[in-house]
């Protein structure tokens, strides 16, 4: 059956979309692109890329492609840093050709707007395969649950899954232990998410955890480190 999807423009002139069946939409109402370039950007990619510039490729994870904008971004820094990343990304219900064609990423920011076929070609890329998209980025996207996916190692998570009231099932301790197990040593975790229970169960797996300043509209955001054993 297919999912019921709406395009919505939030308040920093970036698309998102929202789900009806869930009451849920993709990305923050108060701006999806500062969002992730806040949250999965700045607090992971860079952070992470400042202390290790010498630890290449670099290897992400990403729960919840979506839009492809995460991925998108992340293609972006590579290339503008030359710095090799391979970034794993799953999806259990990939979106439509007609939906992803009219997102509007690529021309919220002028001074990448250079990079917009790509946003296309990370689309247009075959599920579970992998491969190289530039000379920077090799991508593989898996159609599977968390539960399911086979995990290969980590050095940051961009954990993107749906609010924890919305899907519980992705924000239990069992499942954020396969993530951290993956993880390397040095490895950080970002979310959106500043739940209690989210920063209680990744201290009691090992994690630094912190909390920091979240994007427009939201107080808060979680990181994790995970301790060198």
């Amino acid at each position: 059956m297919k999912r019921e999807i709406k395009i919505i423009t939030t308040e920093d002139g970036s698309n998102s979309l929202f789900l009806p069946e869930l009451n849920e939409s993709y990305h923050s109402f108060h701006g999806a692109y500062r969002e992730s370039v806040h949250v999965f950007m700045l607090y992971g990619l860079e952070s992470w890329f400042m202390h290790n510039q010498n630890l290449q490729p670099i290897r992400v994870f990403e729960v919840g492609f979506g839009t492809g904008l995460n991925a998108w971004l992340t293609l972006v820094w590579a290339e503008q840093n030359k710095t090799s990343i391979l970034y794993h990304t799953i999806e259990p219900f990939p979106i439509e050709e007609s939906i992803y064609s009219q997102l509007n990423y690529t021309k919220i920011d002028e001074t990448i707007m250079h990079y917009e076929p790509f946003f296309q070609i990370i689309h247009k890329e075959p599920w579970n395969e992998g491969g190289v998209v530039t000379e920077y980025f090799n991508m593989k996207k898996d159609v599977v649950s968390l539960e399911d996916a086979q995990l290969y190692p980590i050095d940051v998570v961009f954990y993107d899954a749906f609010a924890p009231n919305k899907q519980p099932e992705l924000w239990t301790k069992d499942i954020l232990a396969k993530v951290v197990e993956a993880m390397n040593p040095g490895g950080i975790f970002v979310t959106y998410s500043a739940k209690g229970q989210l920063k209680r169960d990744l201290e009691e797996l090992g994690m630094i955890v912190e909390t920091l300043p979240g994007p427009p509209g939201k107080k808060e955001m979680t990181r994790a480190i995970k301790q060198n054993t």
